[in-house]
């Protein structure tokens, strides 16, 4: 009787693929561009968390609520807020892009095109904003 599957004997020898050792995949930007998409969805999750528990404290306690506030006026506190600037325009450019994949006929084919278009964006809004903000941050620690 004969088989309709080959047995690992009868395979090419060139069908055979090496796998690069210490990698599960080496993905190319897409893959890192859905890395990060997760990243900083959780950030801005955890952002919006500390965000209403903190506000929540003004019905609790006003002096803890202004505490708290305090806090938040250090300037080492800038670069926080820059970094949660950078993901919320990252994770709302890329879903924009996600959308348009999944839901375009044509957004498969201009998948990293987009990309780097999102990329292109968040640089170019985020550099005047990292200037900005650097700035007022460096004048609040050394006075000007």
């Amino acid at each position: 009787m004969a088989s309709t599957t080959a047995s690992a004997a009868d395979a090419p020898a060139h069908a055979k693929t090496v796998r690069a050792k210490g990698r599960l995949y080496r993905g190319d930007l897409g893959m890192w561009s859905w890395v990060a998409h997760r990243i900083t969805g959780v950030l801005t999750f955890f952002f919006l968390f500390v965000h209403v528990l903190d506000t929540a404290l003004v019905r609790v306690s006003p002096n803890a609520y202004d505490t708290v506030i305090e806090t938040y006026k250090h300037p080492v506190m800038i670069l926080f807020e820059l970094g949660l600037l950078a993901a919320v325009l990252f994770h709302a450019f890329n879903g924009i892009r996600v959308m348009l994949v999944d839901f375009w006929s044509q957004g498969t084919k201009y998948q990293k095109p987009m990309l780097w278009t999102v990329l292109a964006l968040w640089l170019v809004l985020m550099v005047p904003a990292a200037i900005s903000m650097l700035t007022r941050a460096v004048t609040e620690i050394f006075g000007g």
